[in-house]
């Protein structure tokens, strides 16, 4: 007998102590009777709660101020796009072949480019009738709440299910159908491939298994989904079903989706409770005039101290990449209570260490996402800007303008490898360079940043420079001069990533990185001009790469301690590694003031770096024995040999510069020589002085804009 009859006191009772915080919304879905008549839900998920706890209540209390009653329905996905939900648990009646099994029928799984692999976008039944389905083995009783359905992903093929029943049973014998009182109930599905449609049940119903049954579908097309079942496993107080236990975490965190508002509360929070090691500050705005907030967490915070490296994460560059931007949230909230605590560690690294955290740097596409939910903004909203530019794409390609100077070039050792200028079309008000962008590469410039990671979802897999590949070729391994040292930091996120490091994992979509240990040059996965990566590398002297932290570019809220606890050792472990290599000061010998700029060349490495403004610097090395040469415009150039070990601390190796003697500075004139400049620096100088100008317009004309456009509204 199925589950209509549990009370449902009690489900919703455990419904509120397991699954708070959900962020699936619901849109206006038609539910279509068997007699035509439409039936209308609507409401949303993502805020709704039974109960609050009393910790609950301390933790951010600001945060709370809007409540909604809860209703019957408010249970998570079951996991199927975020892969909890296994492959042998889903079966279909027949299959159009094993690349479209039933194992791919999960919610915003993508296809290879080939149709006809075994990596195909969704499931598609091998015949053309009433009597197909798909199903799932939830393992346990488990009260059904609704379903999501989506079409096939392909760029060759247009298949969706336009309506469809549900069935539940307990034992695949005896199947019931979903109903609204005497009537069974036919739900509408997709009119396109990848918009999510969601359909709540008239009434939530406790089975073991469910069916989706198509009944019509798109007429050019065939019978193809993908899916995502809501549902909430029941109390099973005689453990008669066994499953897995999953990771749980001791951290008192905010383990939810933060909008825009809520962000700001938290970061204020976070600062309020540790304001000696904390401070915010803005970059910046989006298109919409949503601020880049930035939380520094220093010993000394609002101040660069001499020999102290620049840490920085970024999250939400594509702003329906959620987990990013809520582990930064966790980040900042878990450094803050431990530091409190004495743990050593976290003190050590504050210390030590002048950490940048900017959780959303592209917060129009981030509302966007939000607005719709965990489940239901698919694929692709939210992920450009309000203007529709991909960030990832839209920094200055400086690859191609070094690699084209090679070509050219007699002497390719006269090319410069480090610190190239942004080219002279960026600069100008035409240029299409977003202002998110404008504002991270003036950040690039004021503060001396060693080492970074940006954030995305989607995948799990870290990448390092180069991104972009030479001569436009697709895919193809394109290594920097410090390569070696990329795939150390690479391999240092990915090792200690619980999920990438689990040997039984499921692939996310069609590419299997775990035959690469769950790391690979970004240029050797899909070509990208214009990365953060790669203009991070090129123009400044930080190292940079990018970590896809999941399968689901947006998990709902009830997955966030688990994503949580996959990351914390790998987030910690990646910022330690800003203090492996070398670092020191160079100064002039005379004044003993520190020289700002001057060159830091490693023998046999083919990209050097720069002293910054105090003329301290940081050269990221493995392990060995380096020569190292510095100079400086005016300056002689000096030569150490500098050892780094394998222990997580700097080797110091300081210089100590002397200016070039006048009577040598006169021998060269009257030879008709020529003094050696650095053209390069101030050519770089420029175009950054002329970005800075047409960004500030840019600002002006924009704000200027929303000024008119609110006195219109009004």
């Amino acid at each position: 007998m199925l589950g209509q009859s549990i009370s449902l006191a009690i489900l919703l009772c455990f419904v509120s102590a397991s699954f708070e915080n959900g962020t699936v919304e619901r849109n206006s879905t038609d539910t279509v009777f068997s007699d035509g008549t439409p039936f209308f839900n609507d409401g949303k998920l993502n805020e709704t709660k039974v109960e609050e706890t009393a910790e609950e209540q301390l933790r951010v209390p600001e945060l709370h101020e809007k409540k909604e009653e809860t209703r019957k329905s408010d249970c998570p996905p079951v996991g199927l796009e975020s892969l909890r939900v296994s492959d042998y648990q889903l079966q279909a009646s027949s299959s159009l072949r094993s690349g479209l099994g039933p194992h791919r029928a999960r919610l915003n799984i993508q296809s290879g480019i080939e149709d006809g692999d075994e990596y195909d976008g969704a499931w598609c039944a091998g015949l053309e009738d009433h009597e197909q389905w798909l199903q799932l083995d939830a393992l346990r009783p488990t009260l059904f709440t609704g379903v999501i359905l989506q079409g096939r992903n392909s760029i060759w093929s247009l298949d969706w299910v336009s309506t469809y029943k549900v069935q539940f049973s307990n034992d695949t014998e005896t199947w019931s159908p979903c109903m609204n009182g005497s009537q069974e109930v036919v739900f509408v599905g997709n009119q396109d491939q990848e918009t999510p449609v969601l359909a709540l049940f008239p009434e939530p119903t406790v089975a073991q298994f469910i069916r989706i049954n198509p009944q019509s579908w798109f007429s050019n097309g065939t019978i193809c989904l993908r899916a995502e079942i809501l549902g909430c496993p029941m109390p099973d107080p005689d453990h008669q079903y066994p499953v897995e236990p999953e990771r749980v975490t001791t951290d008192k965190l905010d383990f939810r989706h933060h909008n825009y508002n809520e962000m700001r509360k938290l970061m204020k929070a976070v600062s309020d409770e540790c304001p000696d090691i904390t401070r915010i500050y803005t970059i910046g705005k989006s298109y919409t005039g949503l601020k880049l907030y930035v939380m520094e967490i220093s010993d000394n915070p609002g101040k660069h101290e001499l020999g102290e490296p620049e840490f920085r994460y970024v999250a939400g560059m594509h702003g329906n990449e959620a987990l990013g931007r809520e582990l930064l949230l966790n980040l900042m909230q878990y450094i803050c209570h431990e530091y409190k605590r004495g743990n050593q560690r976290i003190v050590q690294l504050v210390k030590d260490t002048r950490i940048h955290l900017l959780p959303s740097m592209n917060p129009d596409g981030y509302e966007a996402a939000y607005q719709k939910g965990s489940e239901l903004s698919g694929w692709a909203l939210g992920r450009y800007s309000f203007e529709g530019i991909d960030l990832n794409h839209n920094f200055p390609d400086l690859n191609n303008i070094m690699w084209d100077a090679q070509d050219l070039a007699t002497d390719k050792k006269k090319v410069s490898n480090h610190y190239i200028p942004i080219p002279e079309y960026y600069t100008t008000t035409d240029a299409t360079v977003a202002p998110e962008t404008r504002a991270v590469i003036n950040w690039m410039q004021d503060i001396p940043f060693v080492l970074s990671a940006n954030f995305h979802g989607g995948e799990l897999v870290v990448t390092y420079p180069f991104d972009c590949t030479r001569d436009w070729i697709p895919r193809q391994d394109t290594p920097t001069a410090d390569n070696d040292f990329f795939r150390w930091l690479a391999a240092v996120y990915a090792s200690t990533n619980l999920a990438m490091a689990n040997p039984d994992r499921r692939i996310c979509h069609y590419e299997d990185f775990q035959q690469h240990n769950n790391i690979i040059n970004g240029a050797d996965w899909h070509t990208v001009p214009g990365s953060m990566n790669d203009f991070s590398y090129l123009h400044t002297n930080c190292f940079e790469v990018t970590v896809e932290l999941s399968c689901d570019k947006f998990p709902h809220a009830s997955e966030l301690p688990v994503e949580w606890e996959n990351n914390k050792e790998s987030l910690l472990l990646y910022m330690e590694q800003v203090h492996r290599g070398l670092k020191g000061v160079i100064r002039d010998k005379d004044t003993k003031e520190g020289i700002a700029n001057a060159i830091i060349k490693v023998a046999g490495l083919d990209h050097d770096i720069r002293s910054a403004a105090d003329g301290d610097y940081w050269r990221l090395l493995n392990p060995g024995e380096y020569k190292v040469i510095v100079w400086s415009e005016g300056y002689i150039p000096l030569v150490r040999r500098c050892s780094v070990g394998s222990d997580l601390r700097p080797t110091i190796c300081d210089f100590i510069l002397t200016k070039t003697p006048r009577e040598r500075i006169k021998q060269i004139l009257a030879k008709g020589g020529k003094l050696p400049r650095d053209e390069q620096l101030r050519l770089r100088a420029l175009r950054i002085r002329k970005l800075r100008v047409s960004t500030k317009i840019l600002n002006r004309r924009r704000e200027q804009q929303q000024r008119h456009a609110k006195v219109k509204r009004k």
